[in-house]
């Protein structure tokens, strides 16, 4: 039995196998033709056209009524497949080579539409290889039906056992399965198109029944894509719908869906609302602007009040250090810079340590800065009563009021005991006030503990406003009340502006406005407390002596 024969029986029974399968093409019968192209360029593209549109005298005309080409089957010559292969292109016509399998036939840019049914095998190769080395021969010839082959000087390392076991049913030669392989593609390729086309057409389908009555299209709308759901039009078939897009943080990953759904608490919805995201972990970092900003601002600062602290020690033995009690002065300065400095443990990624000191160095610094400016306010007021000697002299020779500072403190520190004790600080993450990310902050734990430490410290910035109010109709050579007065005003002020941005900001705004609190409120008892005596030292020198002190002793 010849080759072309076995190919034609192959095909013939895959074509009515096909044709009894009432799942595969239903109510479509496959038909066929063969034809021999002769081993001839021109006589190849003359049968082609003639199979195609059943003349080959007038191009561009398709003389077939009853039947459609839908496929071409090409034999085992690559030859005939490449000649034919443009020809075919030009016809939007797919060619199936069932011959065996050729890596040039292979290139989809010069053959688009050729599709090839062979196994990729190097298996007849190999075992010339190996029937070489067993044999022990030097040269090897084999003719084909198609080409010929001579391999010399093969690897030495062959073996027998590359020789694979037969993959293919043994009532079936090599040849024979690939056009079975062949006629199968072709008939699910087009059953898949028939379906395709047949859901186009009908979601646009209307048409009059036989009773006389129209019947709508199936289908008025088009599909919702991902990212959409369909919303159904009022008043309108269940068929008619507008596609709405799903809300913030909803997705759809197909289409014609009716509802959305949520990204799970830690992912968010891409641009698309098709696909849920992982959301990124931020905090205030260092490298950040804003925490590279605040950092810097608290560092200057804080070198800013060790110059100032310089400068007074320097001075200590001036009229304008010595009159204001200089070791309150000393003592206002270094918290003052452990102010700046406590504000650095907002910025970074928060941890259990960090969170627990933030308020709770917070707290005791500033507690230590406000009892030195009660005490500094106490100090002027009992320095200009003082009319006789007596026992509010031997008040302020014993530096009883330097005494607030460690009262006032342990109060501060009993607060924040109970507060660690009870509820502490810990960490914790946001999840809604950034889109796409995830921000670690610190929580407080007990609101209640929070707010007993801010309360405590405005009480003391309200006693020493009043009292250093009280002390400002005072004479004002040497007397810094009314700079204690204007100090007391600025930290209030900033606090009481903290409270409700506080409550109406999220995530890294709120760390930030946390910070920003701090440095405003240490650099306005800075500037306020100090400015003007560092003016005096370093501008007015002339004022900074026994002098000016005179002409006002009387009032003392």
């Amino acid at each position: 039995m010849t080759t072309n024969y076995q190919s034609v029986l192959a095909s013939i029974f895959a074509i009515e196998e096909i044709n009894r399968d009432p799942h595969l093409l239903p109510n479509i019968s496959l038909g066929y033709e063969f034809h021999n192209f002769l081993p001839s360029h021109w006589r190849i593209l003359e049968s082609f056209l003639l199979l195609y549109t059943g003349q080959d005298e007038t191009p561009n005309f398709d003389c077939r009524e009853a039947s459609k080409c839908v496929a071409l089957l090409t034999g085992t010559s690559w030859v005939t497949a490449t000649q034919i292969g443009p020809l075919l292109e030009l016809y939007l016509l797919p060619q199936l080579s069932f011959g065996s399998f050729d890596p040039l036939l292979s290139d989809n840019g010069q053959f688009p539409s050729l599709y090839q049914t062979a196994p990729k095998d190097a298996s007849l190769a190999l075992a010339m290889v190996s029937l070489m080395l067993h044999f022990g021969w030097t040269n090897f010839q084999c003719s084909l039906s198609d080409s010929d082959c001579a391999l010399e000087n093969c690897t030495p390392n062959a073996s027998l056992a590359w020789l694979p076991a037969n993959r293919f049913d043994v009532a079936m030669s090599d040849g024979s399965y690939n056009i079975y392989n062949a006629v199968y593609a072709v008939a699910h390729a087009l059953q898949e198109m028939l379906l395709q086309q047949l859901r186009h057409f009908l979601k646009n389908i209307h048409f009059h029944n036989p009773v006389g009555d129209q019947t709508p299209r199936s289908v008025c709308s088009e599909s919702c894509h991902p990212g959409f759901r369909k919303a159904p039009q009022e008043g309108k078939a269940a068929c008619c719908f507008d596609c709405a897009p799903c809300p913030e943080n909803e997705i759809t990953n197909d289409t014609d869906r009716a509802q959305c759904v949520k990204c799970p608490e830690y992912q968010y919805a891409n641009a698309q609302g098709n696909r849920c995201l992982h959301k990124s972990v931020t905090f205030l970092a260092y490298e950040d602007l804003l925490g590279k900003a605040l950092t810097a601002t608290a560092l200057s600062f804080t070198v800013l009040t060790v110059g100032v602290l310089g400068l007074i020690v320097k001075h200590r033995d001036t009229p304008i250090v010595k009159a204001n009690n200089r070791s309150l002065s000393y003592t206002l300065l270094v918290s003052l810079a452990f102010c700046f400095l406590c504000s650095l443990l907002f910025i970074g990624r928060p941890n259990t340590a960090t969170c627990v000191l933030q308020w709770t160095t917070f707290g005791a610094v500033f507690t230590v800065a406000i009892s030195t400016v009660l005490a500094k306010t106490i100090t002027v007021i009992v320095a200009f009563k003082i009319t006789v000697p007596g026992r509010s002299r031997h008040l302020l020779v014993s530096g009883a009021p330097n005494c607030m500072i460690p009262i006032c403190s342990l109060i501060q520190l009993t607060l924040c005991g109970i507060w660690m004790g009870t509820s502490p600080p810990f960490i914790d993450t946001d999840a809604h006030s950034e889109h796409g990310h995830i921000i670690v902050v610190c929580n407080k734990g007990s609101l209640t503990a929070f707010y007993c430490v801010l309360g405590y410290l405005g009480s003391l910035a309200l006693g020493s406003f009043t009292v250093a109010f009280l002390a400002r109709n005072l004479p004002d050579t040497f007397n810094e009340a009314k700079y204690l007065t204007f100090s007391m005003l600025v930290f209030c002020s900033v606090w009481v502006t903290f409270l409700p941005v506080y409550h109406s900001t999220q995530g890294k705004a709120m760390v930030a406005m946390e910070v920003f609190s701090i440095l405003a409120s240490s650099a306005g008892l800075l500037g306020c407390i100090f400015a003007p005596k560092c003016y005096i030292i370093l501008f007015r020198p002339d004022r900074n002596s026994l002098q000016k002190v005179k002409p006002h002793s009387g009032k003392i």
